[in-house]
């Protein structure tokens, strides 16, 4: 009866050792994402530059006669 109470406190102990490594993972991982997203945020008030197309307005030429009238010499 001892031997199996003691077979069962190993296998408890040797579970809570892998849970605990397990989480220990976890964690890590978890705070080399959380690390990663912030590392690669924008950075505020930077400069930004917009490129932009800007087709001319065609209007109809206008026409008209002009006449230039001189003093002679």
């Amino acid at each position: 009866m001892r031997e199996r109470e003691r077979s069962r406190g190993r296998r408890r102990r040797a579970l809570l050792w892998v849970l605990r490594v397990v989480l220990a993972a976890v964690l890590l991982f978890v705070g080399i994402a959380i690390g990663r997203a912030i590392e690669s945020a924008p950075k505020p008030g930077g400069t930004q530059a917009r490129v932009q197309t800007i087709e001319p307005n065609t209007t109809p030429p206008v026409t008209r006669t002009v006449t230039v009238t001189t003093a002679g010499p």
